[in-house]
């Protein structure tokens, strides 16, 4: 047994690319290379190696520096507790999962991003030492995602004597856009026309989420909280392939001033006008 232990921390060294006399800081420099380069998002043409090797290089990272940690306690005489795992029998306790929160603007949430999160957490070693263990977590963000998302990874929390890991739940938080505003599965966009084009329609390039623009056309007469839908311009609708809507509010620009005889025109106009409104 104890020559196939070494064999397999061999191994890991292997995996990882590195001599047996490395480092903890060396280990953790070629992990995040490795991690990097066989990322299953970054090989596209040849994923299921690159999931393979990503789980590899995972192992042999957590199974290396785990064990560089434990020596380096047991060099600076202690530092760890004993007996992290009961021998009575005793069933261990899962504690209440470790809340954190993931931040993603609302491009990320409408076309998807990786999100790569490092963690700091205690692990119990198979002496019973308590070490500090750095991992990298993947966060697949899908489209459509909403603030609220929650993302879990079991066992990836703190572990104590006597209990189990604790999960790490991730929930997710939308940061606040400068021009869009979130509604469910629709977007709302404020725009600013002045009172001419307000009264006699318009022609107008809109901004959309994610980058580039599209125009649009409007022939109806735009008064103070007028709104328009774009269709298929708002948030991915998870699970459904379509999207939501874009929806357009307007505020209208009025003039700050108007010499006697415009007035006495616009008044004229609007007079006019008055009974189709009523």
């Amino acid at each position: 047994m104890g020559d196939s232990s070494k064999s397999q921390t061999s191994n890991w060294y292997n995996v990882l690319g590195i001599p047996k006399s490395a480092s903890l800081s060396e280990i953790c420099k070629a992990y995040k290379s490795l991690v990097k380069k066989w990322h299953p998002d970054r090989n596209p043409s040849n994923k299921i190696e690159a999931e393979a090797k990503f789980r590899s290089i995972n192992e042999a990272y957590r199974a290396l520096s785990l064990k560089k940690r434990e020596e380096d306690i047991l060099k600076k005489g202690g530092g760890g507790e004993g007996n992290g795992h009961p021998s009575n029998g005793e069933p261990r306790v899962k504690p209440p999962p470790v809340q954190k929160k993931i931040e993603c603007t609302l491009e990320e949430l409408c076309l998807g991003c990786v999100k790569n999160i490092k963690i700091t957490r205690d692990a119990i070693s198979s002496s019973g030492l308590i070490v500090e263990e750095e991992e990298i977590l993947t966060i697949q963000v899908q489209p459509g995602w909403k603030k609220g998302t929650k993302i879990t990874f079991e066992g990836k929390g703190d572990e104590k004597p006597g209990t189990l890991p604790a999960d790490l739940v991730f929930s997710v938080v939308e940061k606040k856009h400068p021009l869009f505003r979130r509604d469910g599965d629709d977007l709302e966009l404020g725009l600013e026309v002045p009172l001419v084009q307000a009264l006699s329609g318009c022609t107008t390039p809109i901004p959309l989420l994610g980058g580039g623009q599209m125009t649009v056309s409007i022939d109806d007469i735009i008064y103070p909280g007028y709104e328009k839908n774009v269709p298929g311009q708002g948030m991915p609708i998870s699970k459904q392939g379509n999207r939501g809507n874009l929806r357009l509010k307007f505020l209208v620009e009025f003039p700050a001033e108007l010499s006697n005889d415009q007035r006495v025109q616009i008044v004229n106009i609007l007079e006019g006008c008055s009974s189709s409104f009523d």
